[in-house]
């Protein structure tokens, strides 16, 4: 059963990408990593809205 989820990401990806989306996008995912079974769908605002396959 997949559901989705929202995940805080750390105000520390927003500042080192300085507003360049494709930054963004690749710390994110690279942050994400260590949330096994997580798949992002998007990031909204400060929040990683993800589906996940629980149990």
């Amino acid at each position: 059963m997949n559901s989705q989820t929202k995940v805080c990401l750390p105000a520390w990806i927003f500042e080192q990408a300085q507003g360049d989306t494709n930054e963004i996008k690749r710390l994110v995912l690279e942050y994400m990593k260590r949330y096994d079974g997580y798949r992002v769908i998007k990031v909204s605002k400060r929040l990683a809205i993800c589906e996940t396959n629980r149990i």
